[in-house]
């Protein structure tokens, strides 16, 4: 072992046994990352540098060798440096310390002609949990592209926000890149080997064959959840029908129509795997036409209109506790009412799908927006309210449901 590595562990073991791949770009403040390796090291990790031919000018290679006990990486060679170091399995974590505007932009599009752009690339591919600290002038931080750049990031990386001061939109310390380290580590760790499924979004149920009936789900919420689970470490499939919010990118994806399709779609899952959550988040049509017209209605058809004469669709909650009896099942039920009428609603809903949690929306406040307030209503009458944005909303009750270990105690 290099002699450099014989401080490792000698503060903490939080990070013991993790690869940490620490990638440096040329601001001003690269001289930090020495240090961050070093506290990286001191609380159990393995690091390797990373470095653009740029910032070698302000930190050299050999600084950050000596500091690591490994050899640090400015171009890339037949060797793959990039799959060695970011490919599925090689590394725990990617921290980017510190990230110019010029790197995040490149990261943000895809573009790899950096030693530091490349590893990113092949660890947002392999889904290695990636932490960004910025540092750039404050009038850069608030420059809009930036700022598009950083939203097109979200739920992709995990920052830490530069500390705005003189001017600047300077980098973090490195104890609160250490803590945020130790945090997503922890965090990756809650769903690791679980395989969740995520009904999302709105269905759609034909009148005619250019007129529908639908409803206002924008599937943020059930798009959140698939997010969090993936960054929680489980393997997700997401069942979307339509909305506006873009499914994460690195989980698998069914896209649904109606009802019927979503149906379906949820039963052919449940039959030919295991899955250890599902999330039934989808805002199904409760009604459909009895019956479809093949042509555009006429609307000019008199003063009198027409009549249009809707059934029932099924239950999809309903199958998934007959289909699969051990998985745990989170059911919704969205309604505007009091909160002591809502939680009995949600309550019957469990009763009746046989589900484990009930996440109870206050529809007019939740549909179509960013943030959303609900009860979380358990299976043993607890209930718990919580109000945010949909992602932080999505996260909490998915670690509440690991804190309680619902998800092991149902499984086989």
């Amino acid at each position: 072992m290099h002699p450099s590595k014989d401080i490792t562990g000698s503060h903490g073991d939080e990070l013991r046994g993790k690869r940490v791949v620490l990638c440096v770009t040329a601001s001003v403040a690269a001289y930090k990352a020495v240090d961050l390796a070093r506290l990286l090291m001191r609380h159990g990790a393995d690091v390797y540098p990373v470095l653009t031919r740029k910032a070698t000018r302000l930190v050299s290679s050999e600084l950050l060798s000596w500091a690591t006990g490994n050899r640090a990486v400015v171009d890339l060679t037949w060797e793959l440096e990039h799959i060695q170091l970011a490919d599925k399995g090689r590394a725990d974590l990617i921290i980017i310390y510190p990230c110019t505007a010029n790197t995040l932009g490149k990261i943000a599009n895809g573009i790899d002609d950096t030693s530091v752009t490349t590893v990113a690339s092949v660890a947002l591919g392999s889904r290695i949990p990636t932490i960004v600290a910025l540092a750039m002038h404050e009038v850069m931080y608030h420059n809009p592209m930036v700022i598009r750049n950083i939203s097109a990031l979200q739920g992709l990386v995990e920052f830490v926000d530069p500390v705005i001061e003189e001017g600047k939109a300077k980098v973090a310390e490195p104890e609160h890149v250490l803590t945020k380290a130790i945090e997503v580590l922890k965090h990756r760790a809650l769903l690791k080997g679980k395989s969740v499924l995520i009904t999302a979004g709105a269905t759609v149920e034909h009148i005619d064959n250019v007129r529908v009936i639908t409803n206002l789900s924008s599937g943020r919420f059930g798009t959140a959840f698939a997010r969090e689970a993936m960054l929680m470490g489980a393997d997700v499939t997401l069942i979307y029908g339509h909305g506006s919010s873009e499914p994460p990118a690195s989980v698998r994806l069914i896209r649904v129509n109606t009802s019927r399709d979503m149906l379906d779609a949820v039963t052919s899952e449940l039959r030919s795997k295991h899955y250890d959550l599902v999330i039934m988040n989808a805002a199904v049509a409760d009604f459909r036409p009895s019956k479809m017209s093949s042509s555009k209605i006429e609307s000019r058809r008199g003063n009198d209109g027409f009549m249009l004469r809707l059934e029932p669709t099924e239950k999809i909650v309903d199958v998934v506790k007959r289909l699969s009896p051990d998985t745990f099942l989170i059911a919704f039920k969205a309604d505007d009412c009091s909160r002591e009428e809502l939680i009995a609603k949600a309550r019957a809903k469990l009763q009746e799908c046989n589900g484990d949690m009930a996440v109870a929306n206050y529809a007019s406040r939740s549909m179509g927006n960013d943030t959303c307030d609900v009860v979380m209503v358990g299976k043993d009458g607890s209930t718990m309210d919580i109000h945010g944005r949909k992602d932080d909303v999505a996260r909490r009750i998915l670690a509440d449901v690991v804190a309680g270990r619902m998800i092991t105690s149902n499984k086989k």
